[in-house]
């Protein structure tokens, strides 16, 4: 039972609402990270700083998601996704502002604080506002603009940081808040569980500070050294404290984390692979732009062609892998576009200063094509496993 009854003459400005905040989250992560090499000079230093611009948000994001996906089970999810949307905007302003690099590391925190609290109630929000025989529709949609935003991000980005300042690469953020916070608050379905559900705060505690640990040892364990003390510390910091948030989940009837989940194989493994391809498509997209600007001397406009070549591949390819999926099967799609996701990280680790433009070209298109062949058919595997 719910509070509000859901008028379904609303989903497109309610996709409307959902697309604002999709396009504001993947067009921020394809601009910050082209503007990393311009970040460095303009900030005076170096990248092991720099990096944390990304880290910072990244890390926030991560380890919210969880706990801010339950609260909108307990509270509603419109109240929760128009609030993260404010923070979001608010985090993005914030940072334009910021007059150090300590600063803007800290705002980039507010602001994943917000885009985790949005993020988290996408999917949740689309099925709520669509009639069932549409969800599919919409969940399509929301890959549409997903795609957009990946495809046009690389290019805004370029032609902000030649022409203006850096600041502006999240200025340029603020229209979208803008206007998907009056379109969320007047079209989204308020719609709200019809009794009080306890929230697990001690295993969303215990959830957070391990995922932190971990994300924090091999994050200064790149750098120092897996063998130092610190970082061995962070990592049986994070061990012990997960052992405790897994006895912890087994002992409640309304966990933060149902781990009856991971007893479906399938669900598990999809899951692992998902994790893994996206860290390593992460950690290709923060550091081809250095070597683009630093070490083959292109401008951000020129980087950005190449960024676009992997986020086009990936945009164009993704919508049609679920067509594919439904003809040959969901698993056999995910081993070929995971398959050819490998070929070109493989192909990526084996550049030089001598790579051809089109060596480039075709290096980041496979990246990015394998990346969009994989997603949607892993996204399904992972949510039809599920139980209900």
């Amino acid at each position: 039972m719910t509070t509000t009854q859901v008028d379904y003459s609303r989903k497109w400005f309610v996709m409307a609402a959902i697309g604002m905040a999709t396009s504001l989250e993947t067009i921020d992560t394809s601009i910050v990270n082209l503007a990393l090499p311009t970040l460095v000079k303009a900030l005076y230093v170096d990248f092991a700083l720099v990096q944390w611009v990304i880290l910072a948000f990244v890390l926030t994001q991560a380890t919210l998601m969880l706990a801010v996906g339950r609260l909108g089970d307990m509270l509603g999810k419109k109240p929760i996704f128009v609030a993260g949307f404010v923070i979001s905007g608010l985090g993005a302003l914030l940072c334009g502002l910021a007059p150090n690099i300590g600063w803007l590391i800290a705002f980039r925190v507010v602001q994943a604080v917000g885009v985790a609290m949005a993020l988290a109630l996408i999917m949740g929000i689309a099925t709520e506002a669509f009639p069932p025989n549409e969800r599919g529709l919409a969940l399509g949609a929301i890959g549409g603009v997903v795609s957009l935003g990946i495809i046009l991000g690389p290019l805004l980005g370029g032609v902000i940081l030649e022409a203006l300042s850096w600041r502006w690469i999240f200025f340029i953020e603020l229209p979208f808040a803008a206007i998907g916070v009056p379109v969320a608050l007047r079209y989204l379905p308020d719609v709200r569980p019809s009794g009080r559900q306890p929230f697990d705060y001690v295993g969303a505690a215990l959830f957070f500070v391990s995922f932190l640990a971990f994300l924090l040892a091999t994050t200064f364990g790149q750098r120092n050294g897996y063998g130092e003390p610190a970082i061995l510390g962070l990592f049986g910091v994070a061990g012990v404290v997960f052992g405790l948030f897994i006895w912890w989940e087994t002992r409640l009837s309304h966990p933060v984390m149902d781990l009856n989940l991971f007893r479906f194989r399938p669900f598990t493994v999809n899951l692992f692979l998902r994790l893994l391809s996206f860290v390593v498509y992460v950690g290709i997209s923060i550091l081809l732009p250095f070597y683009l600007v630093d070490m083959r001397g292109f401008s951000s406009t020129q980087a950005a062609y190449f960024l676009t070549a992997m986020s086009a591949a990936f945009g164009l390819t993704a919508p049609f892998a679920g067509t594919l999926a439904d003809r040959f099967g969901a698993q056999r799609v995910v081993v070929i576009g995971l398959g050819v996701f490998v070929v070109g990280c493989l192909a990526i680790s084996r550049l030089s200063l001598e790579t051809s433009y089109w060596g480039l070209v075709w290096r980041t298109v496979l990246v990015g094509a394998g990346m969009g062949v994989f997603q949607s058919p892993n996204n399904s595997i992972i949510m039809g496993v599920a139980p209900r």
